[in-house]
């Protein structure tokens, strides 16, 4: 069924928001961005200047310093205004998400909008908590007393990926607001339209000046907002590659940096778990959004015993996962975000095929009259040491890999350079015991668990640092010591 949200216009908007105002990008670099379902260009804008950037980051900083940003009910206030700001324009924003970045609607609804508007009010929960610690009295010469408080870094320089954008701006904006930061949000250059969007409306909603700034533009501006000597902090989420360049880019400051990067996450299925009745969704998981999310389980570790089962079910799977239309309720997976990407993603599949693997379900494209569509993949024939079971696609393309004892999935599914996340099946006592052993940093049981207070974030490759929930707080905190002599 065609959602009837297809019909609806969305007024889009290319402004940035700086110290309150909406403005208009004042670089001659463009920024141009295609609906992936359709290859239709919708928009082409300039972005940001480098000057802009400054005043960005300079209107963040009067902010961050004035006086008003230190009541703790305004900045909960603004926490949940955005989120009112999501909910009652949700419609419009799922809209606009399906069409810049090719999600399903379904999932549109729920993670791109439902999943930000739940994570700023718990995020507005968080704010007036009083983190401060008396140490109390410790004799000596002198005898004294101790607190330990906990101040906001900063200045925030958030940047997000393209294919969650609403969801990295309410983790990002969410943990930097509630623990007293202001923020320059730039989105991806691949996907700046649904937060510019949400930027005019959050300009109607009279928050603060400065507390959020919203800026977009591509490498340049990107460098210019982490290398700015203003900002305090860096929470960047994307590739590897990016991500170590916004390292290199915040040594010479030593900025504080948070990292969410890639994945290559696995599902352990326990021996003697029903096949049968997880199949459908333990190729949900890494299907939905073609494939493009840092948590994707992308390798599945079945036992001997199942495996012939394991691929028999996921050819019937395979057939009723649909890919196609976002607009169709009955979609579990819509375009990649470009035809580059997707050429990509289809480079690793030719490669694995040539090396002796296997496509053992699904493969091909969807007969689509336009777009970045390929049908979901999965592999087998290959080794946890296979191009494709160490490399991020960032797409529809899983990997299937046996393993004799559960000893022996526990050494593959940490034999990676990633440690995002990973998903077990089975006895849940079982599975809790094993959970401990796997180098990642969230282990989620027979299925994905939604909850706002969860700290998001990787060991390894995957990147440093935690986002939502209370850890999701403290990673703007600064550790502040105080002491003073105290008579006997």
């Amino acid at each position: 069924m065609i959602s009837p949200l297809s019909s609806l216009s969305v007024p889009w908007s290319e402004d940035m928001f700086i110290d309150g105002e909406l403005v208009r990008g004042e670089s001659s670099e463009r920024l141009t961005v295609d609906n992936p379902a359709t290859e239709e260009v919708f928009a082409d804008f300039p972005a940001a200047s480098t000057a802009q950037v400054g005043q960005a980051v300079e209107s963040a900083r009067r902010a961050f310093e004035s006086d008003a940003w230190k009541n703790r009910s305004l900045r909960r206030e603004v926490l949940l205004t955005m989120a009112r700001v999501l909910e009652e324009n949700a419609e419009m924003l799922v809209a606009s998400i399906v069409r810049e970045v090719g999600t399903p609607v379904t999932l549109a609804r729920a993670l791109q909008i439902g999943e930000p508007i739940a994570l700023l009010r718990a995020f507005a929960d968080l704010t007036m908590i009083d983190r401060d610690r008396a140490l109390g009295i410790k004799e000596g010469s002198p005898r004294s007393d101790a607190t330990i408080t906990y101040q906001p870094s900063g200045v925030v320089a958030a940047i997000a990926a393209y294919n969650y954008p609403l969801l990295f701006m309410a983790t990002k904006l969410g943990g930097a607001l509630a623990a007293g930061c202001t923020a320059v949000l730039l989105p991806s250059p691949q996907a700046p339209m649904s937060i510019l969007l949400f930027a005019r409306l959050l300009a109607d909603a009279n928050i603060p000046r400065g507390v959020v700034n919203i800026i977009a533009g591509g490498i340049e501006v990107g460098q210019a907002l982490t290398t700015h000597p203003d900002v305090n902090k860096i929470s960047f989420t994307g590739s590897v590659g990016v991500g170590q360049q916004v390292m290199a880019q915040a040594a010479p400051g030593l900025k504080r940096v948070a990292l969410e990067l890639g994945g290559k996450s696995p599902s352990l299925l326990l021996p003697g778990v029903d096949i049968d009745s997880i199949t459908d969704q333990v190729h949900a998981r890494y299907l939905r959004n073609a494939g493009q999310g840092c948590s994707s389980p992308t390798r599945i570790l079945v036992h001997e015993t199942q495996y012939e089962e394991f691929v028999e079910l996921s050819q019937r799977a395979f057939s009723s996962l649909k890919i196609g239309d976002p607009w169709d309720d009955t979609v579990v997976a819509g375009p990649l975000i470009s035809a580059k990407h997707r050429d990509r993603v289809e480079g690793y599949l030719e490669r694995a095929v040539g090396g002796g693997g296997k496509i053992v379900a699904g493969g091909g494209r969807p007969e689509m009259p336009n777009g970045w569509f390929m049908n979901g993949a999965l592999v087998g024939g290959v080794t946890n040491k296979s191009e494709i079971a160490r490399e991020e696609l960032f797409g529809p393309v899983g990997v299937v890999l046996p393993y004799q004892t559960v000893e022996e999935a526990i050494s593959i599914a940490n034999d990676s350079d990633f440690g995002l996340a990973a998903t077990i099946y089975g006895d849940i006592a079982t599975a809790r015991g094993i959970a401990p052993q796997l180098r990642v940093g969230t282990v989620m049981i027979n299925g994905w668990i939604p909850r706002q207070d969860k700290a998001g974030g990787g060991f390894k490759m995957s990147g440093m640092g935690r986002e939502i929930g209370e850890e999701g707080v403290r990673e703007f905190l600064e550790t502040q010591f105080i002491a003073w002599p105290e008579p006997a």
